[in-house]
């Protein structure tokens, strides 16, 4: 099967380096007319911008792919690095993509996660979430995640989530059968051993026998009622619940200038980590 690179195929515009990214593209083949803009801001944490995502747009088979995701680092930005460059390449690349995409989301996650395990120490001791949003022709929806961050469909008028917030209060009883604890100390939300706030995620090695790293996966068909996905880090969910997130962005019909109020709504609202978000537009 031909080998497929995610990165630097698409149509992606890229403005933006260091702390900042920002951009905008749209699709050329599709059934339904797709365009999406992006905005990435480093946090007021003591520490460099450890959020990365895709926003892109691939042939392949005859069809159009449209690629997007947000990861977000915990202790370094190496694992979200390498999940950019490599995790959609890896569900692509799955044998099963065209058959049964749930089966080769799972694997390629699964693998990815094996393959950051064992570049460690490269990779380093940290970690990453992911959420990722496989657009299929326009017309059919595939999100996957593992962690926080989150992606939400504006259809039908309502806000549709499309991820699962892996909280640790939630998945407790699977961490304390590893062996490990559910804490709120330190800080202020439950954390893995006192110390990662979610119960799934790629990488942490030194947690690992007590996460989970399988993603839920979710499916929904595009058609006339679908308005908008956002996909964005805890940065954003932490001061916005999902109405309010497709309520400013539904007021744009520039995804880009949705992105960027998203943030600034953020930023306004106090959010101290690192923001990314991704809004992708439909229109039939």
């Amino acid at each position: 099967m031909a080998r497929f690179c995610c990165l630097g195929a698409g149509f992606s515009e890229f403005t933006g380096h260091g702390s900042t990214a920002s951009g905008k593209g749209k699709g050329r083949q599709g059934q339904v007319k797709v365009c999406y803009g992006y905005s990435l801001v480093r946090g007021k944490t003591n520490h460099p911008m450890e959020d990365y995502h895709v926003a892109n747009f691939v042939e392949a088979k005859g069809s159009e792919l449209g690629l997007f995701a947000i990861f977000d680092g915990h202790l370094g930005d190496t694992v979200p690095a390498y999940l950019q460059k490599n995790l959609f390449s890896n569900i692509l690349n799955e044998e099963e993509f065209w058959t049964h995409p749930d089966r080769a989301i799972t694997k390629a996650y699964e693998k990815t996660d094996q393959a950051i395990l064992s570049h460690t120490p490269d990779l380093g001791q940290g970690g990453s979430t992911a959420v990722t949003a496989i657009l299929v022709n326009g017309r059919k929806l595939w999100v996957a995640n593992v962690g926080d961050s989150r992606a939400v469909l504006l259809k039908g008028g309502e806000p549709i989530q499309m991820s699962i917030d892996h909280d640790p209060n939630v998945e407790r009883s699977v961490i304390e059968n590893r062996g490990g604890f559910v804490s709120n100390m330190p800080g202020d939300c439950p954390r893995v051993c006192g110390q990662l706030a979610v119960s799934r995620a790629f990488g942490d090695r030194n947690l690992k026998a007590l996460l989970r790293s399988e993603p839920d996966i979710k499916v929904e068909n595009i058609d006339h009622t679908a308005e908008l996905l956002v996909l964005a880090s805890d940065g954003l969910w932490k001061v916005m619940n999902n109405q309010e997130v497709v309520d400013v962005a539904k007021r744009f019909k520039d995804p880009y200038a949705a992105a960027k109020q998203l943030i600034a709504e953020a930023l306004k609202r106090d959010s101290k980590d690192d923001i990314s978000c991704i809004v992708v537009r439909f229109k039939v």
